[in-house]
């Protein structure tokens, strides 16, 4: 039988293989602020006030974290925000 210590050691440990990466998206100069929070939206699962928050973050300062996570869940993410036209990247 395992001790407290022993399973919060083991999820401890479990946690920190499990490396987190970003979505980048960077900022362009053709696609209009609607499309990239709708895009944010649909595809991030970002809530309307997120997605305009990043827009406006990418407009201003060129870049944003806009989804974290496992990579096997962003890579389908950050297709579907290059299939419509945006700017990303997956960095880890």
């Amino acid at each position: 039988m395992s001790t407290k210590e022993e399973v919060l050691e083991k999820v401890k440990t479990k946690s920190e293989k499990q490396q987190n990466y970003e979505i980048v998206l960077f900022n362009d100069d053709h696609n209009t602020f609607d499309h990239v929070i709708d895009t944010l939206i649909n595809v991030c699962d970002h809530t309307p006030e997120q997605a305009e928050q990043c827009s406006i973050l990418v407009h201003y300062k060129g870049k944003c974290t806009v989804k974290t996570g496992a990579y096997p869940d962003l890579k389908p993410k950050c297709s579907k925000l290059l299939d419509a036209g945006l700017s990303a990247e997956i960095v880890g």
